[in-house]
């Protein structure tokens, strides 16, 4: 049993680790490459097209729930309607550069073009229904957010007097997505792969697949979902465990969406800025879109007659082994904040 559920996490572990790494390194450039003062830019405005542009603005960004947190209260205290700011803040956890590279090795091509379409859809349609909610005077700002920092470790960063060069910018990016978006993920990556094992060792394939599915399993994953914390990379080996035993597409969807958009802490900061009416609707929001585009790629799954083991092992086998054993092994040691200091200098 120990030498099955150590195989099993290794096995995920050579699977997601070359499209982590991939991601990470997307998201670090991204990072490195558009300023924060152009993307507040981008997202004045209100309405449906500036709320859509939010969660465009949003999806690829790689900020969990706890770090986009800083970076929405700076957009809206910066003039940003609430629409807009609540749009960006679903969609940037929710989905990433990082986590949709994972997606595709542990998931499968269909989950990877759903996962971030959902995104935006729960993004945009929340922000809609937030903007409806009269407003209200805002508090006056104890102290200026200048951009995506907060306890997780996402850093607090200023555009430099003197201007850097390309080859500069992208040693940064790197720096970043080593540093920085690892150290966020590292933790929670590892919890997930652990868990992902001992699922993936203890139920057999399709187990769950009677009762894994319709609005009380994903009610359930709501629940589960919602108060915790969990960015949307590491949901994604939990995510292709309940996959493989056989929870529904659009079940294991809502997980995906509901998991990463929210936290305790996250809800009690939100209504400190803009009230306990928004708050509410934030979360309806949420809950309803993310069951109904469950409901939706359940009915599509079903249409389509997708095969879930046969998706997720296709994925998988782009990569040959030694570039997935390489790519564990770069993870390892940056993650590991001693080596990564040394190697650094």
């Amino acid at each position: 049993m120990i030498t099955d559920y150590l195989n099993n996490t290794l096995a995920l572990l050579l699977d997601a680790a070359p499209w982590l790494l991939l991601g990470l390194l997307a998201a670090g450039l991204i990072k490195a490459w558009i300023p924060d003062q152009l993307i507040n830019r981008w997202m004045g405005g209100s309405g449906l097209w500036a709320t859509l542009k939010a969660a465009l603005i949003g999806a690829p960004l790689p900020l969990c729930s706890c770090g986009v947190m800083p970076a929405a209260l700076g957009l809206h205290r910066s003039g940003a309607s609430r629409s807009t700011t609540l749009s960006f803040m679903i969609a940037t956890p929710e989905t990433g550069v990082d986590s949709v590279a994972v997606s595709y090795a542990l998931l499968g091509p269909f989950m990877t073009v759903v996962r971030p379409i959902a995104a935006i859809v729960s993004a945009v349609l929340t922000g809609l229904a937030v903007g409806l909610i009269p407003a209200r005077a805002q508090p006056v700002a104890e102290e200026k957010v200048a951009g995506p920092c907060c306890g997780c470790g996402d850093s607090c960063t200023t555009e430099a007097v003197t201007k850097t060069t390309g080859t500069q910018k992208f040693i940064q990016g790197i720096a970043y997505a080593l540093g920085d978006i690892l150290d966020d993920i590292a933790l929670w990556m590892v919890v997930g792969l652990l868990l992902a094992g001992f699922i993936t060792t203890l139920i057999p394939p399709q187990a769950l697949a009677e009762w894994g599915s319709g609005l009380s399993a994903m009610v359930l994953m709501l629940l589960v979902g919602i108060p915790m914390y969990i960015c949307a990379t590491a949901s994604t080996p939990l995510a292709a465990a309940f996959l493989l035993a056989g929870i529904s597409p659009g079940t294991v969807l809502v997980f995906l969406l509901a998991g990463p958009a929210t936290n305790i802490a996250t809800l009690g900061i939100l209504r400190k800025e803009m009230g306990t009416p928004v708050v509410v609707v934030y979360l309806l929001g949420i809950a309803v879109s993310s069951i109904g585009l469950g409901l939706f790629t359940d009915l599509l799954a079903r249409d389509i007659a997708l095969d879930i083991p046969r998706q997720i092992q296709e994925g998988a086998e782009w990569i040959p082994w030694w570039l997935s054993l390489i790519s564990a092994l770069i993870l390892t040691v940056f993650s590991i904040r001693p080596l990564r200091r040394m190697i650094m200098k």
